[in-house]
């Protein structure tokens, strides 16, 4: 029974908070309540058993994401005026987009149910080992099974955080480059300078 209460409680306030991050006019409340739904559909995953996404909701999501969303929006200067403009000018296009994207869902839907899709089904290659909690089944088929997919996937992430650093980085003019090897070749006795200041003559610069 209690399970029950808990998923209409937290699917019902996954909803809610979805409603309130599209309606809401303030862009900071949106994404607090957009952090709102994901910690409320992390819930819903723990109750369907599967807590190593609900803590993925939770540390990625709501822990990077969402908080990233959140100091961007608050750091841009919004001119709500023109947002609202910009609103009304692209409502058309967004309504006919909203329409294709219904019409493809119908269409999907009536296909599934005719018989025309054939979604996959187990073969018993991915079971879990018996004992095993969700997150040890998921550790043992990504590391083994998806293997070459995991570390290619790793690979692909690395190599774009590497090309953001190098597209974001400018040479500026009046800036001096840091010198390691010189820093590191740099003597004590050239680095501090013992003075010993008279009373009320200050130190020499």
């Amino acid at each position: 029974m209690i399970q029950v209460i808990a998923f209409y409680l937290f699917a019902a306030l996954t909803i809610a908070a979805g409603a309130f991050t599209i309606l809401s006019r303030n862009p900071v409340n949106s994404v607090l309540w957009l952090i709102v739904a994901f910690f409320n559909a992390a819930g819903l995953m723990v109750l369907c058993g599967a807590e190593f996404i609900a803590m993925l909701l939770v540390i990625v999501y709501v822990g990077a994401v969402a908080v990233l969303f959140l100091f961007v929006v608050m750091m841009l200067d919004i001119d709500f005026a023109t947002l609202r403009a910009g609103f009304i000018r692209n409502f058309p296009l967004g309504m006919l987009l909203a329409l294709v994207i219904l019409g493809e869902l119908v269409i999907g839907v009536g296909a599934y149910r005719t018989g025309a899709l054939e979604l996959g089904t187990a073969d018993g290659t991915a079971a879990p080992a018996p004992g095993a909690s969700n997150i040890e089944a998921i550790g043992a088929l990504l590391y083994s099974k998806y293997l070459f997919l995991f570390e290619a996937a790793g690979i692909v992430l690395l190599v774009a955080m590497v090309g953001a650093i190098v597209l974001t980085h400018r040479q500026r003019g009046g800036v001096r480059g840091q010198d390691v090897a010189r820093q590191i070749a740099r003597r004590p006795d050239e680095a501090t300078v013992n003075v010993k200041p008279e009373v009320g003559k200050g130190v020499q610069l």
